[in-house]
Parts: structure tokens; C-alpha cells; sequence
């Protein structure tokens, strides 16, 4: 149901990258953690004996992808309990209140995130007031910096990493096989998304402040793998090959994550200079 005052407003949700709808064969990652995403949008289903979490939902429609991913690896939708994400853009959010209407699971969510979530981005700082920018949805549970979500023997830490949304978050939490425990980040890169940050003081004063501290926290992150919300900041299709099978191990280059972090770091640099960036 749209927010209050918005009934009338249609969904429009802007561009759309052919490689975000574009299909990809899910697969396990490591332990109880499985890519259930397409080309470019991850999504990732973390499974339990008391359901399953599901961390980003892509576009509206990816449900339908999901379910088909979530099948083939023996899962079921309807098994969702947990609906998390990395960020309220429509890109990660565009399924969730359409996967939350198919299985009952409860959404989490930042509560810096929270209000965008509930009316469908139209009080996004960047992209909001005009159309709704996917369908809304209500957070049964609102989180903080360093809360944690118990489901089922997992706990997942959040991490409040904003700037390119302002409850913009990462999640830490270990995942097991038969042979070791890994720390897994599935890390929020915060990518730099206005053209200066002049054009967003009225909206979000403190974007400066949030990015500075985003990015000096992620910079200090332990783990032994690490993901993003798009697999092209993880570059998954040059890292991952489907023919070697199970290979947790590709996901420990802490350096690629660096390096992936520097970049944004820079652009979000030259932007504080007033320079075209990327």
C-alpha cells in the first residue's frame, strides 16, 4: 500500500541496465551463504533450519528470479523468513514488498532507511519527489549501527555505512563448511551518486560527514570473504568460474576490496573539489 498522500503517484523506477535483469546460475558461496542474483544485482540467501534470509531482492519482477534460483539450488521462496538489504534504492529493493506479500518473511531495515522503504523512495534525498520509485514496504524491525539479526543459529551484524543512501549498510557474519568458518562482509560500496554535494545540502546536510566516516570505517573491516551489492564491484564473472565448483576461496582478495574502495574514495574526492567524476 503506497504511503499516505501518495495513492495517486504511479511506480516509475527510472533506467534499468539490461545486466541487472539479466539471468545468472546461482550458487553457493560458502557454507549456508548462496548467490540467488542476477548478472550485476546480487542477492543472497542465507539458509537455516528455521528459514531462510534474503539480503536484497533487485528490481521489480527479480522475485520471479529468485524463486527460479532459489529452486534450482533445492530452496524454496516461500521458505524466506528475513528480508534484509544493502540499500533502499529500487535496484535492491524493487521485489521486496512482492517476495514479503509471497512469504510473510519480516523486513529489517535501517532505520535511516526506513521512511524511503515505507514510501516507495519518494523521500529519497536524491531521486524522491516526484513518482514512487518502487512498490512500499514497512519494516517490521528497525535497526541501528551494530545491531544484530539471530535467525535460526545465524547472527548477522549490521553496519551503518551511509552516504550513497543515508541508512546505506553492510552485514558481517560467519558461515561454515566442513572444513573451516569464514568472517563473510557483504559490503555496501559507497559509490558517489550526485553530481556535487551542493545539489543534496537540503536534503541531506551531513553527506559529507557520512561518507568520510564510511569510508574510513570500511577501509579498518576484518574478514575472510567479502561480497557487494552489484557483482560488477566484486568483478564475480572474472573471478568466479562455474566449471571449478565450490570456491569460497576467490572471495578472500582483500586487496580487490581495497582497491574497489579506493576508487570510490577518489571520485568521492574530486566531487569534494568540485571536479567531473565518475
Amino acid at each position: 500500500m503506497a504511503a499516505a498522500g501518495q495513492t495517486t503517484r504511479r511506480i516509475n523506477p527510472g533506467t534499468s541496465k539490461p545486466e541487472w535483469t539479466q539471468p545468472y546460475a546461482p550458487f553457493r558461496i560458502a557454507g549456508n551463504l548462496y548467490y540467488v542474483g542476477t548478472y550485476d544485482l546480487a542477492c543472497y540467501l542465507i539458509t537455516t533450519p528455521k528459514g531462510h534470509i534474503l539480503i536484497n531482492t533487485g528490481v521489480a519482477g527479480s522475485d520471479t528470479v529468485i524463486r527460479k534460483n532459489m529452486k534450482q539450488l533445492g530452496f524454496a521462496l516461500s521458505d524466506i523468513r528475513v528480508l534484509l538489504t544493502n540499500q533502499a534504492h529500487f535496484d535492491h529493493v524493487g521485489a521486496m514488498a512482492a517476495i514479503q506479500k509471497q512469504t510473510g518473511a519480516r523486513v529489517y531495515a535501517n532505520v535511516a532507511d526506513a521512511t524511503v522503504l515505507a514510501d516507495g523512495g519518494y523521500s529519497d534525498y536524491l531521486f524522491g519527489g516526484k513518482d514512487l520509485l518502487f512498490e512500499p514496504v514497512t519494516a517490521d524491525r528497525l535497526l541501528f549501527d551494530r545491531d544484530t539479526i539471530k535467525w535460526g543459529g545465524m547472527e548477522l551484524t549490521l553496519l551503518h555505512h551511509p552516504g550513497h543512501t543515508k541508512g546505506s549498510s553492510s552485514y558481517l557474519f560467519t558461515v561454515k563448511d566442513q572444513k573451516r568458518s569464514y568472517k563473510v562482509l557483504i559490503a555496501n560500496m559507497p559509490s558517489v551518486i550526485v553530481d556535487s554535494f551542493a545539489q543534496v545540502q537540503a536534503t541531506y546536510p551531513n553527506i559529507v560527514a557520512d561518507y568520510t566516516e564510511t569510508y574510513a570505517e570500511m577501509e579498518g573491516l576484518n574478514f575472510d570473504l567479502w561480497l557487494a551489492a552489484h557483482a560488477s564491484q566484486m568483478d564475480l564473472q572474472e573471478i568466479y568460474h562455474p566449471a571449478k565448483g565450490y570456491q569460497p576461496e576467490v572471495f578472500g582478495d582483500k586487496n580487490k576490496y581495497l582497491e574497489e574502495l579506493k576508487k570510490w574514495k577518489v571520485g568521492y574526492e574530486e566531487k569534494l573539489k568540485g571536479k567531473s567524476s565518475q
